[in-house]
């Protein structure tokens, strides 16, 4: 999970269901271009996208590649029980790829499998996300519940301190990610939350992903003002609060990454 990541959003639009939607950055950029992000539209131009090829007959999601789905909507949202079907489809037509649902509607994840899931899919990995304690103890039930390969929890927009240690220790949890806010009216990440996070993780040795420190990002009493999302990338990677940690070489190679990688593709994001 990386800024390398391929994004495949087969249908947009979302209904804000929970805390962590109060500053969703799909209804920043639809406002932007006049969209209503409440209505949930099939994007027929991409629906195919994880099929599309070039004109060598190559496909353009290469073989290999790691796939979000569903960036500007909710796999299992309601609206999209009319084109599921579809997607697990195209999905079982790649297994070459692995694909990454991440869902804040846990409770309809089970009930919207295909028929042939078994014990689930080598190339689907499911997650929920859970941006405080309310949020983890209602949706992760839920994705334990799930029979599936991989399972992954998300921890962002991180806006409340959180234990997830229960969950980790049942070893149905490959991974954490976690980060901060962005976007106007952003809520603080404090560093004692991620350190918790992180030591939890070490405890139960599942691998957490620290990703960004968000705008607001709190350390000894002292506030933080972090704006640009490759200054975020990097104050989080500094921080060494990911797990496995990094040697400092791996740290150096890491933010020469990030400026690499931002530099190719213009990223100078203020959020």
């Amino acid at each position: 999970m990386n800024i390398k990541d391929k994004t495949w959003n087969p249908w947009h639009g979302c209904h804000k269901c929970s805390e962590g939607c109060q500053n969703c950055f799909v209804y920043v950029f639809d406002q932007r271009y006049g969209r209503d992000t409440n209505k949930v539209l099939k994007n027929e131009s991409s629906f195919k996208a994880p099929l599309a090829k070039d004109k060598n007959g190559n496909y353009k999601i290469k073989s290999g590649n790691f796939v979000r789905v569903c960036m500007t909507s909710d796999f299992f949202l309601e609206e999209a029980d009319e084109w599921r079907c579809e997607a697990w489809k195209i999905i079982r037509q790649r297994p070459d790829v692995t694909f990454s649902l991440l869902t804040k509607r846990a409770e309809r994840i089970k009930a919207n499998l295909p028929e042939d899931w078994g014990d689930g899919w080598d190339n689907v990995q499911i997650a929920v996300s859970t941006e405080n304690q309310k949020r983890a103890d209602e949706r992760i039930p839920y994705l334990l519940d799930v029979p599936c390969k991989s399972r992954w929890i998300s921890v962002k927009p991180f806006i409340g301190e959180i234990n997830l240690e229960k969950y980790l220790a049942t070893g149905k949890i490959y991974t954490v990610l976690a980060g901060g806010e962005n976007y106007r009216g952003s809520r603080p990440l404090y560093y004692e939350w991620i350190k918790s996070l992180h030591d939890q993780c070490v405890r139960t040795n599942v691998p957490l992903i620290f990703a960004q420190t968000g705008n607001i990002f709190i350390k000894d009493g002292k506030e933080y003002k972090i704006y640009n999302l490759k200054d975020q990338n990097k104050q989080a990677i500094l921080a060494n609060l990911s797990y496995p940690e990094r040697n400092k070489e791996e740290i150096i190679k890491a933010i020469k990454e990030i400026d690499e990688i931002s530099k190719k593709i213009n990223v100078n994001l203020e959020v």
